[in-house]
Formats: C-alpha cells, structure tokens, sequence
C-alpha cells in the first residue's frame, strides 16, 4: 500500500463521518460541474484534522468526487435503461498492478454473458479464461447475475488465464484450474480411497458420503492452492481457495465449526486478497476473517489459553494466529480504524518475534538430516532448544504411527461398511461401531441400533439394551454364495476368499462385488495385473465365463458385460492413481506443511503498515 492509499483511505472516512456529499453544491453544480474554491477551503479544513498537505487532500477529494458522480451517472442509467454497471478489476500479480474498466450489463443475463462483455473489452479471445469474482464467490456462468445476488455498481475482481502469450501473461491458469479440479474428482471418487482425512494427530475422520466427497474435494483444492501460494501464484491460489469454498458449503455447519480447516480456507483467501492488492473485497475479508476468530476460539479457547495450556506458548499454531492478527490490522487500517489497527499490528509484532528462528540452529538440524519444515516447527514448539527440538520432531512421527496404527480397525470397518452405504441417511459411523463392540455387542446389531439412533452412542445403548431382539429381527437373513457368481469371479482371476467375502458382503451382488474386490487392491500394479489378466481372457475366448452358466448365450453375454464391466473400472482406478501422482507432485509430505510459515512475508507487511500508521 503507498502513501497515496494512506490519504485516501483517511480523507474517505473523514468525508462519510462528516456526511459530506460531494456531488452537491457546494462542492458541485450540474451547470458549473465541480466548485474549486469549495473543494479548495474542504482540503485546507482536511488538511488540518489528517495533518495531511492541503495539495494531497484536495487530490483525493477531486478523485472520490469523480468516484461519486460516476456511481450516481451508473445509477440513473440503472433506473432508465436497466443495465447495471460494474466496476470491474483485473489483477495482474506479476506485474503488480491491477486496471479499473467500467462493465454494463443486464442482472437478468447469465454469468457467461457477463464473461463475454469483459472478454470484448479486453480483446480476449476467449470467454471462459475470463473468471470473475464478486462478494466472494466465484460467478457461475450458467446462473443469471440476479439469481447470484449482484447488483448495480458493484465492484468485481477478474483473473484471466489463458490464451497466448501475446494475449495473455498468464497464459495457461485456465487449463492448468480445470486440470487440477478433474484430477481432484477422479482421485476422491476412487474406490481405493486415495484420499482420507486425518486430524492433525494422524486420527481418521469419518463423515457421511456425500458430506466426505465435499470435503475431500475442498481439501484437495486447498492442497493444490497452497503449493501455488508457496509460488506466490495468488491468482491461481484464489481460484482454487474459491472453488474449495463452495465445496465445503456442501458440508454440515456444525461440522465446518468443529474443525481448522474451513478458518485456514478464510484465512487463505484473505492472504491471496492482500497479496493480489485487492481492497475492493474489503467487506468479504472482513466477513471471513471474523469466521477464522470464531473458528480459533472455539478450538482453541479465549485469548488461546486451552491451546497453550496443551501445547504452551511456542505452539506452531501461533503462527496461523500472528497472521490473523495482521490481517485484521490491514482491514481496520483500510476502514480508518487506525487505533483498533495499531493495537493488532502491535499484538501481531509480539507473536511474529517470539516465532522467529535462529537461522544457524535451523541450519544445524537441516544438516543433522531433517527436513527444513520440521525443523522450523520443531524449533518454535522448543523455544529454540535444538536438543528439545529433535526430540519434538520423533515424538511427533511416533505420535502418527501410533494413531494410525491404533485406528487400522476403524478404517477397515468403514471401508466394510462403506460397501452397504448408498446414501448419507444409510451411514453410520464405523468409529462408533468399533466402540459398541469393544463393550461386546455384536457387530452387526450395533450398526443396525447406530442407524436407527442417528449415530447417537447413548441411544444405541439404549437400544441394544432393551431392543436387541427385535433390532435382530430387523436385521436380513444370511445368504449363501452363490457358486455360479463365485465361479465367474474365480475365472476372472478373483482368490477364492476374498471373492466369497465379496459376495457375502454384497450379498451375490455380482457388479457391486467386482467393485469391492478391485478397491481392496492395494497398489496401481495389482491393478494393471488384473486389467492384464482380465484382457487376456476377454481376447482369449469369452466363453471360457460362460461356461461357468451351462454355457447359455444370455449367460455369455452376461460374462461379457462383466469382464467389461472389470476392465472399465480397473482402468478408471488406475487413472485415479495417475491423478494422485500428479497432485502430489508439487505437494510436501509435511501434515504440519500449514503451520510452518516463514513469516518473511508478514514481517514485510507489518513494518510497511505500521510505517503508514505514523506517517
């Protein structure tokens, strides 16, 4: 932010404390136009309150009354004619500058239509390379703007990506966005679960279905957008921030409030926001960085005294609060609250100096063989004790081992179960299952009593207690394999074992068994044995299955579908790995990668606004 912002940022606030309207006399006549003498004894009457040059104050004043009549002008147009005006900003990060173009269009067109003026006035080929932001969200472009809540004079944001190097200089972000989105979609959709969530000490989380593919989804855009903020790409970040937003409000509130993740997407997006210099989404930032505060507080406690009664005050999640903290002082800057933004920048200060490393120790356990990330952490949780620090790093790991090692009987009923579950109202939690028959209830009555209980653990208790015979009365009766069906299986190449646990599980269900054999494959190269096999038997001789049936040519039919069936969805397992490979090329290891923030950034940001607050 320059000098320049600093006046007009003050000289606005002064202008609507006082009421003044510009765009009356005495400041402006629709005759005369603008009154110089008027505007002159404003800034000499400005100048004195800001201690700001006279010069400088009635610069910013002319400005903010071009800024009014423009909008009044847009207003009666809006009133006459029907075409909303907006004021559209495009960002350019690399070069650090962002252009101001007025957009008119009709709130009853569709988003693409909105796309398409922009791209004519910019001489873009392309439409869909043109993303435009407004209140947060990304405008869809098959929704009208009505239907998206936007409104006359409204200020927008646009990243262009796409096209040319001519046309465009970031040439690309459209294609490399939905690249990222289609691998994100195959890798959650995946039946071998590619993707699980955690908690931060290595505990499975589990959700209902529907409420899991958001999730994940939102997750891995989040992922993908943080590696792109490690390149200081914040268009691309932006997007992808976005696009996570609208996943995770797919997502249960209550569970939203119960976790970090959701605060760090808010937290994100406001970052990419003051990197981008976009202070026209100022009452979004706001907005989400009051999300973040109840979010933090709510985890870790007022003023984060349960999170440093736990961990103490050196805990890495102090950094996530320093950035808080000088964000909230960037808004309050910008709204003129200069005292209320002096105090955060001041508490932002305390923390960023209790966070900084010694660069010799970081040095030190980088060339003892650990990573720079962990190091850092490690570094901050020790109070900058390299001996404490090394033993922070390998309780750390043992910690996750132990989780995930302790958690191997939850994950493997979830994925049991999970083969049951065609809707969310079906689900029920495996977490709960595994506590219900460590207090020795039967397996398959305790799922039964946790549906009927909403997952409710008490009220499963209840029932099991004084209900089991009929909750046993509800459950369906066993059936046997069928041989037919395990005989097909086997000829696909199927063990004997896991085939009839298969169809066990599916109950002969022969498409939905061949579905849960091929997601207890561990590996891509079990998968590219089965296709190698299963293709071989189709070119071979189809029949060889349809023996199986008596021969029949329904039933060779029928084996036909299947082996097809097989390849089909062996091959799109193998696609959901290949997408993996490619989302984690970028990524890092680290599960603490969100925490360790080098603070270079914000010490920068700091010293630049606490340098405008005494100017």
């Amino acid at each position: 932010m320059t000098q320049i912002d600093n006046v007009f940022t003050q000289v606005r606030a002064l202008l609507q404390s006082q009421s003044v309207k510009l765009w009356e006399e005495p400041y402006y006549n629709e005759e005369l136009g603008s009154i110089e003498a008027s505007i002159e004894l404003l800034a000499d009457q400005f100048s004195s309150q800001l201690s700001i040059e006279s010069s400088s104050c009635k610069c910013a004043i002319i400005e903010l009354q071009d800024h009014a009549l423009r909008k009044l002008a847009a207003r009666r147009e809006f009133n006459e004619t029907g075409l909303a005006t907006f004021k559209v900003r495009r960002i350019d990060n690399r070069k650090g500058t962002a252009n101001i173009i007025d957009i008119k269009c009709d709130l009853n067109e569709l988003g693409s239509t909105l796309q398409q003026t922009i791209a004519t006035k910019l001489q873009l080929s392309d439409p869909n390379h043109v993303k435009c932001i407004a209140g947060g969200r990304i405008i869809a472009p098959n929704s009208t703007l009505a239907a998206q809540q936007l409104k006359n004079n409204q200020q927008l944001i646009i990243i262009v990506g796409g096209g040319g190097e001519g046309e465009n200089q970031n040439a690309g972000l459209h294609e490399r966005i939905s690249k990222i989105k289609a691998d994100v979609e195959a890798v959650v959709a995946s039946d071998t679960q590619l993707m699980e969530m955690e908690d931060q000490d290595g505990n499975p989380v589990f959700l209902p279905p529907n409420e899991n593919k958001a999730l994940l989804t939102g997750m891995g855009y989040c992922e993908k957008a943080r590696a792109s903020m490690h390149r200081e790409d914040y268009e691309e970040a932006l997007l992808l921030l976005l696009e996570a937003d609208e996943q995770f409000a797919a997502c249960n509130s209550k569970f939203l409030e119960s976790v970090d993740n959701y605060a760090l997407l808010n937290l994100d997006i406001v970052w990419c926001y003051l990197c981008l210099k976009n202070v026209s989404q100022l009452p979004d930032a706001d907005r989400r960085l009051g999300i973040c505060e109840r979010s933090f507080r709510r985890s870790y406690g007022d003023n984060y005294s349960r999170l440093y009664a736990l961990k103490g005050r050196g805990c890495p999640e102090r950094a996530l609060i320093m950035r808080l903290q000088l964000l909230q002082g960037v808004v309050l800057f910008h709204q003129n609250r200069r005292d209320a933004a002096y105090e955060r920048f001041e508490a932002a200060a305390a923390v960023l100096n209790e966070l900084k490393v010694n660069d010799e120790q970081l040095l030190l356990l980088v060339e003892m063989g650990y990573d720079v990330s962990d190091a850092r952490l490690a570094l901050r949780s020790s109070s900058g004790n390299v001996e404490r620090a090394v033993q922070f790093i390998h309780q750390r790991k043992q910690q996750l081992r132990d989780a995930r090692k302790q958690s191997k009987s939850e994950r493997a009923m979830h994925r049991r179960y999970e083969q049951q579950t065609l809707k969310d109202s079906d689900w029920v939690n495996p977490r709960s299952i595994c506590t219900l028959t460590e207090m020795g209830f039967d397996r398959h009555l305790a799922a039964a009593a946790l549906k009927r209980a909403d997952n409710d653990v008490p009220r499963a208790v209840e029932l099991l207690q004084t209900g089991s015979a009929e909750l046993r009365a509800s459950l369906p009766s066993p059936e046997s394999v069928d041989d037919v069906q395990l005989n097909a299986l086997l000829q696909l190449g199927f063990p004997e074992a896991t085939a009839r646990a298969a169809l066990e599980a599916t109950r002969n269900d022969l498409l939905r068994a061949t579905d849960f054999l091929l997601k207890a494959m561990q590996s891509e190269e079990e998968l590219l044995q089965t296709v190698e096999r299963v293709a071989k038997l189709a070119s071979d001789d189809v029949s060889a299955v349809a023996s199986t049936s008596q021969g029949s040519g329904a039933a060779a039919t029928t084996n036909a579908a299947l082996i097809d069936a097989v390849l089909q969805k062996a091959k799109c397992e193998i696609d959901a790995y290949q997408a993996y490979k490619r989302l984690h090329a970028d990524l890092t290891h680290n599960e603490q990668d969100y925490l360790d923030l080098p603070l270079q950034q914000e010490e920068q940001l700091l010293t630049e606004y606490r340098n405008l607050l005494e100017q």
